[in-house]
């Protein structure tokens, strides 16, 4: 069983440096992901990056879980909601600064805004994050990728929060980058803010793709359903869509819950799915890959709460 937070106390605390806007109680998480999913959390706050350091410490001083979230594209919650406090990295820690070559963005700034904004500037090459709709944290945490590129190719470095609340800067080289990967989530670390090194390229270039990548994803993907994106990291010499469909579950359902007619790859919230719903259907479809072909799917969505 979860355990029982004194909610009074936390947030009378918290409002000694957030304002009431910055707080919200057993706010839906249906809010706040892209699946539209989600029972409430005790609390939800939106620190700017100076703010959050204090709401760990905070949160660590009343041994109170602390859970972080970025624009909720790659997040499952659970029907039963959270309990503890929900960080979410949004509008307070969204900014863009450039410098030369060099762009700096904080962790809430939108990922699709930051491709836009170099492109602007003509700077490349995030052309391939136009149509990704996470923030620049998320993107970092899991190394973000699409159409042949990642994070990492110009990653420079990211300012992270520990665990115990203090501020570090950590060269991109030292964050274990690789598939859908970085060692953030292991090392318990909160990402603040990005730098990335870009190069000098043509806007006319940097547009074309980009406009190559969005109507790729648009006759490809089921935007029209709310969803978490890509549901499965691609497994080693082969393609989870492509397991899922052979397998003979596309359009399988649970509930509202459904393996995608149009990307076999992404599971949809077709008709007013529950957590529990997409839950179960992901576990079907990694039983039955598994029984069918040995390969063990696995999942690339986030899974927050109790299942």
């Amino acid at each position: 069983m979860s355990k029982e937070i004194n909610t009074k106390e936390i947030i009378d605390r918290l409002n000694s440096f957030l304002t009431e806007e910055q707080i919200l109680v057993n706010e839906p998480m249906s809010k706040h992901t892209t699946f539209r999913i989600g029972g409430d959390a005790d609390i939800h706050v939106s620190p700017s990056v100076d703010e959050l350091p204090k709401v760990v410490s905070l949160c660590n001083e009343l041994n109170v879980p602390y859970y972080v979230v970025g624009n909720g594209s790659n997040l499952l919650v659970s029907d039963n909601g959270v309990r503890g406090v929900v960080i979410s990295i949004r509008r307070p820690a969204e900014y863009i600064k450039i410098e030369g070559n060099t762009i700096v963005a904080g962790a809430g700034t939108s990922l699709a805004k930051v491709s836009n904004q170099a492109a602007k500037e003509g700077l490349g090459d995030l052309s391939f994050a136009a149509g990704i709709p996470g923030t620049i944290g998320g993107a970092v945490v899991m190394n973000a990728g699409a159409y042949g590129g990642e994070i990492k190719d110009t990653l420079k470095s990211v300012k992270v929060c520990t665990k115990d609340g203090n501020v570090l800067e950590i060269e991109a080289k030292d964050l274990d980058l690789s598939y859908r990967h970085s060692c953030i989530p292991e090392k318990g670390y909160i990402v603040l803010e990005a730098t990335f090194e870009m190069q000098p390229m043509e806007e006319e270039e940097l547009r074309a793709k980009m406009t190559e990548y969005r109507n790729s994803r648009v006759a490809k993907q089921p935007l029209n359903f709310p969803s978490a994106g890509s549901t499965f990291k691609r497994p080693k010499d082969n393609f989870a869509g492509k397991l899922i469909e052979d397998a003979g579950l596309k359009g399988y359902q649970v509930g509202g819950a459904q393996v995608s007619e149009k990307h076999c790859g992404f599971v949809v919230n077709a008709n007013g799915a529950t957590a529990k719903d997409v839950y179960t259907l992901i576990q079907d479809v990694i039983k039955d890959v598994e029984n069918k072909y040995d390969v063990t799917l696995e999942p690339e969505v986030k899974m927050m709460g109790e299942f």
